[in-house]
């Protein structure tokens, strides 16, 4: 039978404000793409991003393109030579498992051979004054794991204050490329003296040399910098670690290669997010079953969620429901 695809923007509020080095916004928007088959949906969730020039309409206008080739039977094999990575291979592919898994009766799980449990998901702060920050810390001091956003002016005075308002939680910094040449010892030597776990992507991508030459007494996690597996041989010795999101590596087929090839060159994993709803992250809580770093927080900074969504408990994110994909 012929497939039926369908491709929607959608909209979702974010509660407050969420701010990083490069801006801020007031909603998510995401784009879902639908795969029906006659008798089952597969579904996946996209964020564009701007970072890398993707735009609604230019995802939108990407994903119409491979419509004649999905709704004549196009696999996520092929997808993989047919789109470059990105987010709206991204949606496509993650619907392509959910609906593969449907197709035969089981679950995306099943198919990784994994038994998912929950995960600890680190729980993020907004790019803010000092004063802002310690406020937001202070309201989430409960958490184990807090995410610091970053790269602006006085960033060691933020983290010092992130610190001192939740002294027990570990903490992950975010420079999301804001850092520079002049600052950025200083910046790790104050977050080296204030206990902190982890830095992501203190550098501008291509500009991240200097890390090899520096002090690096906190492991230094690659976001920007790594997309797909083709990146990680150059990343050995600038990174401890990389930031697996779905949406850089093109879904969740690339992302596990990504994964599993970064652990092979002794590299650190995080899985990381968009800001998107429990439909983007549920692929995610898979690929991030054994990951050193877990951040699956989008939901949880939204004002309204999908229904259903995945459950959190606290800072404990379960694997999904098939209700909602996979």
């Amino acid at each position: 039978m012929v497939r039926v695809i369908s491709v929607d923007a959608e909209r979702f509020p974010i509660a407050g404000v969420f701010t990083i080095a490069r801006g801020s916004k007031t909603e998510a928007e995401v784009i879902t793409c639908t795969i029906h088959d006659g008798n089952y949906i597969g579904r996946g969730e996209c964020v564009p991003y701007r970072r890398y020039g993707e735009t609604i309409e230019g995802v939108l206008g990407a994903i119409e393109t491979m419509r004649p080739a999905l709704e004549n039977g196009l696999d996520r094999l092929q997808l993989q030579a047919a789109m470059p990575a990105g987010s709206a291979r991204n949606a496509i592919d993650c619907a392509l498992w959910d609906l593969e898994a449907k197709m035969a009766g089981t679950s995306v799980a099943r198919m990784l051979l994994i038994t998912p449990a929950a995960l600890e998901t680190a729980y993020t702060l907004s790019l803010a004054e000092p004063e802002a920050m310690a406020t937001q810390a202070r309201a989430n001091a409960a958490r184990p794991l807090l995410k610091v956003k970053l790269g602006g002016e006085n960033d060691a005075a933020r983290i010092r204050a992130v610190r001192e308002a939740a002294p027990r939680s570990r903490l992950i910094l975010d420079a999301n490329e804001g850092w520079t040449d002049d600052n950025v010892a200083e910046n790790i030597a104050a977050a080296a003296a204030l206990g902190v776990a982890l830095i992501e992507q203190p550098l501008p991508a291509g500009r991240d040399g200097k890390l090899r030459h520096i002090s690096r007494p906190i492991p230094i996690c690659a976001d920007e910098s790594v997309h797909a597996t083709k990146d990680i041989d150059t990343l050995v010795g600038l990174y401890d670690a990389v930031n697996i999101k779905l949406d850089k590596a093109g879904g969740l087929t690339e992302a596990i290669k990504l994964r599993d090839r970064a652990r092979k060159a002794g590299l650190g994993v995080m899985v990381g997010c968009m800001v998107g709803t429990s439909l983007a992250m549920a692929p995610a809580v898979l690929l991030a079953q054994g990951a050193d770093y877990v951040d699956l927080d989008g939901p949880l900074l939204l004002a309204r969620d999908r229904e259903p969504g995945l459950v959190y408990q606290g800072s404990l994110v379960s694997p999904p429901d098939a209700a909602l994909w996979g």
